[in-house]
């Protein structure tokens, strides 16, 4: 052991000693490194030249072949090239992602924790493009891109499809992050690690265009400036938002604490199918008029440090990646209806509530002089977003955190009359204490503080079930009646969840069959599982911080499921219950069996059926029939009627043929008819025993109970393969696939469909679609992901 410590040193001394060496050789030859090198040199040519050229060559390049892996926390290196911004800031050799450090790390948020090149440098960052002499040979040479792209022509991949023997896809994987001056050692044991990693080199055009550009200086423009009607639609918001008044005061900050993930647009001034300009709502100590100053909080219910807050419009100049992405509309609509809210409504606001994190970290604490109504009227306008931002706001990936839920299951919402009762409210009030959320211990904490959160949570379970037995006797409520039917005309009414093992997605309606589970969301439960995943969740924060995120969450899912059981007979409750959650541990008997949650009042549905669950959800689908969406059902494809229904089986797999499929494959089929490809989504539902362990969750995977959803469009960020079909092929598909039972007869489909990641059509494919992605929705279409790619 002794020795292999010794030899360790050793290697690393000489890697330190190699890269010195380099550095010095780079400085003896191209000068020192410096910021200034590159942020002071002239420009070679005009302007508005460099700047059309990078909008028309370059920026499409780096969109379609570098960001769909440099994106967002996950980035390799926390390289993020969705902006010049991230292109200048550069690289780092931290992980953002590490759920086992003691202390929560130091936030490095693009646009919020530093505000020039320097900072990031002092904070460790290391340039990916030349910062020496800028002349041609020194901008290839002294550049870390260029270098990066020129190993990936020298090496391309190897022929073989699968690129198992040279390269390490796990999500976990030891990051590799040379610097310019460890360049040369990267290159030599890694020869097949250029960029784009593991996938094929750009063709001789495209690599010409980048080196091109990178040997004349990478010219980066400024951000553009915003047109007078954008302007002034962001003046006419941060008005309404920084009224002085203690009313406008509190409603800014409740507003502001659910949208700062979101991506805000005015419709009202966007052209017909083109993608708006986005903004994001941030917090500045500078009032409306001058330029924003963000204030840099680990999370939007933080203590500001100044007396007053602005609630400002930043923005959004980056290219935008699905996995972030968060449209949010701003119509008139939508402002009458927060008028009407928060504005109009007939309360008082005394005192501004504190900052303090015992305070600020529980929404039921903090805005309590702001009406439930408003609360969760805004809430479930959107409800797709507010859910989304558990997904998409501040993580872009987290199995820790997903490992929580089922693969797929359907969410419906109490109607907000329920909420406005004055009893509800009252017993609400009197559960404060018991509703604390685990944010309030901040970013850095011991997980032993779970012990006293898990036994507030039993005392609010059994309180509500006490006032749950009273208020509803009789099954009062507890009809589809009792469900929120969007108004007549908001398909935010229902939605569905899908998970993807560490990313899931969130859309509106009854997508596939009927699931397993389902919950039923009221505004308490709506509300927690906002600030505990989106408001309140550090992914800078240490193990217990996380840790504490994760067993809060095992509630929050119990309580939602146990909701939607309340309206099944009350003997079927339990048993059902416990189908859900085979296998499950000691911690959760208590609960399982009526101690923590003993509701038993009766429905008050009369079941015909032998099958209530089934029953139940046929009622709700039909209360909720007006407000179904058509998107992502098969009928809005525009293939032929039996493609359709060829297609449709591949959403009826069960157990091994659906177990061996991936967690999302994309497939486009050329049509017969026309020449615009049509796109589909096939994800697989991985069945569990139950969801309730933190660890090894594999030993409660059931893949017998494996089976699969198919839908029309894309759904998901991160693909895992891409098929591409032929329409007149789809029977022989479609039995290939039905028939699948080994490894084998899987790598044999990709050998006949697949698009793989090595394959030479990759890029074109890729840029088909996402190109038909955007085009369709110019929206929420934005840029996919590929670090899920499989090498299969």
């Amino acid at each position: 052991m002794l020795r292999s410590k010794k030899w360790l040193i050793l290697i690393l001394l000489c890697i330190t000693s190699c890269a010195a060496l380099v550095s010095l050789n780079l400085d003896k030859q191209y000068g020192n490194a410096s910021v200034a090198n590159r942020l002071d040199r002239p420009l070679a040519a005009n302007e508005q030249v460099l700047n059309a050229h990078y909008q028309q060559h370059i920026k499409p390049l780096l969109d379609s072949r570098c960001i769909v892996c440099h994106a967002c926390y996950d980035a390799p290196c926390q390289l993020k090239m969705t902006s010049p911004h991230g292109f200048e800031r550069g690289a780092h050799k931290e992980n953002v992602y590490d759920g086992g450090r003691l202390l929560a790390a130091t936030p490095n948020r693009l646009y919020i924790d530093a505000t020039s090149i320097a900072e990031w440098r002092s904070r460790g960052f290391f340039p990916v493009l030349n910062e020496r002499q800028q002349t041609p040979e020194a901008n290839l040479q002294a550049s870390l891109t260029a270098r990066m792209l020129t190993l990936k022509q020298q090496h391309p991949n190897p022929s073989d499809a699968e690129l198992k023997a040279h390269f390490d896809f796990s999500l976990n994987r030891k990051q590799q992050c040379p610097t310019i001056e460890e360049f040369d050692s990267y290159a030599q044991s890694q020869p097949y690690a250029g960029m784009p990693f593991g996938l094929p080199a750009l063709n001789a055009q495209e690599h010409k265009l980048l080196i091109d550009w990178l040997a004349q200086g990478g010219y980066l423009p400024p951000d553009p400036i915003l047109s007078a009607a954008q302007q002034t639609e962001v003046a006419a918001l941060e008005a309404w938002l920084n009224s002085d008044d203690l009313k406008t005061q509190l409603s800014a900050r409740y507003i502001y604490e659910h949208l700062f993930t979101s991506n805000l647009y005015f419709s009202a001034i966007t052209p017909a199918n083109t993608q708006p300009q986005f903004f994001r709502l941030v917090r500045s100590t500078t009032a409306p008029g001058q330029a924003v100053n963000v204030i840099a909080s680990r999370r939007p219910f933080d203590d500001p440090g100044v007396n007053r807050v602005y609630y400002r419009l930043q923005p959004i100049h980056d290219t935008l990646v699905h996995k972030t992405h968060q449209p949010y509309d701003i119509n008139q609509t939508l402002l009458q209806k927060w008028q009407s809210w928060f504005k109009d409504a007939d309360y008082y606001v005394s005192q501004l509530p504190s900052y303090a994190p015992e305070v600020a970290a529980n929404p039921l604490t903090a805005f309590v002089e702001l009406p439930v109504n408003a609360r969760y009227r805004f809430m479930l306008e959107r409800a797709e977003n507010t859910i989304m931002g558990y997904i998409k706001g501040p993580v872009c990936r987290g199995q820790v955190a997903l490992n929580v839920i089922n693969d797929r299951f359907w969410v419906y919402f109490v109607k907000p009359e329920l909420a406005e009762s004055s009893a509800v409210a009252a017993f609400y009030l009197s559960q404060q204490d018991n509703l604390r959320l685990p944010a309030e211990k901040e970013s850095s904490t011991l997980a032993l503080s779970w012990v006293g959160f898990a036994a507030r949570q039993g005392n609010y379970l059994r309180a509500r079930s006490d006032f749950m037995n009273q208020a509803l006797k009789d099954g009062v409520h507890l009809t589809p009646e009792g469900l929120w039917d969007g108004d007549g005309d908001n398909q935010n009414a229902s939605l569905t969840v899908f998970r993807h093992f560490d990313n899931a997605t969130v859309v509106k309606g009854l997508i596939g069959e009927p699931p397993k589970t389902a919950w039923v969301i009221d505004y308490v439960l709506l509300e927690r599982i906002h600030y505990l995943l989106v408001a309140g969740f550090d992914v800078y924060g240490n193990y217990g911080h996380q840790l504490m995120t994760r067993l809060y969450m095992d509630f929050l899912r119990m309580e939602g499921e146990s909701n939607f059981l309340a309206f099944l007979p009350a003997e079927l409750r339990r048993s059902e219950f416990k189908s859900w959650y085979q296998k499950s541990g000691p911690q959760l008997t208590k609960f399982i069996e009526g101690d923590i949650n003993p509701f038993h009042q009766p429905s008050g549905i009369k079941f015909v059926s032998n099958d209530p669950k089934a029953e139940l959800y046929q009622l709700f689908a039909e209360h909720l029939h007006a407000v179904q969406p058509a998107r992502y059902q098969l009928h809005d494809s525009k293939l032929a009627k039996n493609s359709n229904a060829l297609l449709a089986e591949l959403g009826k797999l069960r157990g091994k043929p659906a177990s061996l499929l991936p967690e999302l494959t994309m497939i486009m089929v050329n049509s017969t008819d026309t020449n615009t490809p049509h796109l589909f989504t096939l994800i697989r539902n991985s069945a569990h025993y139950n969801v309730s362990s933190l660890f090894n969750e594999s030993s409660n995977r059931n893949p017998d109970a494996d089976d699969t959803t198919l839908v029309s469009g894309l759904l998901g960020s991160y693909p895992d393969a891409f098929w591409r079909i032929p329409e007149g092929e789809l029977p022989k598909l479609v039995a290939q696939v039905q028939q699948l039972q080994t490894e084998a007869d899987y790598t044999k489909l990709l050998q006949q469909y697949a698009i793989r990641r090595s394959s030479a059509e990759f890029w074109a494919f890729s840029d088909e679609l996402n190109r038909l992605f955007m085009q369709q929705y110019p929206v929420e279409g934005s840029w996919l992901d590929y670090n899920r790619l499989e090498n299969r």
